[in-house]
Formats: structure tokens, C-alpha cells, sequence
């Protein structure tokens, strides 16, 4: 692949991401379920990283982060959280899982629970000593963004059969 070719790739992901972005941080959070807000940003680092692998999706996932830093006002710790959640569903799925809409639920319901569970764990060791309500409002946070699988990863397919691939010889 040309360097031409991997920037428009990666270019052309980037596009994709900012309609997920808005529809998160500008749509969805004001039309809060169960009062909870979906999380959309970790579900286009799980899909990316089903389509292109461990490679592809930790280096989407650092800037996934990033935007995730922004978007939920967390520190840098997300970045890294991102990176590995992309490189772990890559993983699963160029050995374990098909590269699939069911093999990004599965991988899904992983990265948002991971994303969650470091939450708690943050909130736990600030002070907070709530853990049955924490654990509801993850369970409900989680239930509400696996509603959004199927568009986000509809929408990074599309964008994964039209962008430029490797060439095996």
C-alpha cells in the first residue's frame, strides 16, 4: 500500500468517525434512556478494529481516545484504555472471532464492560462507595450503546470495502 493510499484510508475513517462523533455528543446525549447516555465512540474503535485487525484498530483506537478524552472530559488514561480495547478486539478477531457483525457485538459487550469496569474502579478508589447504583448505571449504559452496534459497524463496513487494502504477493 502507498503512503497515498494509507492516508486516504485512514482519512476516509476519520470522515467516518465525526457523524458518530456528533450524533454521540450532540443527538444522543439529549435524549438520555434509562438516564443514561450512549457511548458510541468506544463502539467505532471496536468496529474498525474487527475490519482491519490489531494493528489497524490499536492505532484507531489512540485516537479514538483522544476524542474520547474530549468528548467525556476524562484524562489520558482513556487513550490507552482505547488502544488496547482496539488491539485485544483486533486480536479476537484475526484469531478467535469471524470478522463480522456478530463477532463486533461480541467484542462490544468486551470493550464497553472494560471501559465501564475502569470507571467503577476510578470511582471506587475517589471516594465513592456506591457500588450497586455504579453497576446499574454501566449495565444500563452498556445495554443502551449495543442498541448502536449494528449502525456503527454498517457504517465503517461500508467504509472498509472502499478504501484501499493491502496487496499480498
Amino acid at each position: 500500500m502507498t503512503r497515498h493510499d494509507f492516508m486516504i484510508k485512514w482519512g476516509v475513517y476519520t470522515l467516518a468517525l465525526l457523524p458518530v462523533w456528533f450524533l454521540e455528543a450532540y443527538v444522543l446525549s439529549r435524549v438520555p434512556l434509562w438516564g443514561v447516555s450512549p457511548m458510541l465512540l468506544p463502539l467505532a474503535a471496536v468496529a474498525v478494529a474487527v475490519l482491519e485487525g490489531a494493528s489497524g484498530g490499536a492505532g484507531f483506537g489512540v485516537a479514538v481516545g483522544v476524542l474520547c478524552g474530549a468528548v467525556y472530559g476524562t484524562g489520558g488514561l482513556i487513550v490507552l484504555g482505547m488502544c488496547l480495547i482496539g488491539l485485544g478486539c483486533g486480536l479476537l478477531t484475526q484469531y478467535v472471532l469471524r470478522r463480522d457483525l456478530l463477532g463486533c457485538l461480541l467484542c462490544a459487550v468486551l470493550g464497553l464492560g472494560l471501559v465501564d469496569v475502569a470507571r467503577v474502579v476510578m470511582r471506587m478508589a475517589g471516594g465513592e462507595r456506591d457500588l450497586p447504583a455504579m453497576l446499574s448505571l454501566a449495565g444500563r449504559e452498556i445495554l443502551w450503546s449495543l442498541v448502536f452496534v449494528a449502525p456503527v459497524y454498517a457504517l465503517f463496513h461500508w467504509v472498509f470495502q472502499r478504501v484501499p487494502k493491502k496487496t499480498h504477493f
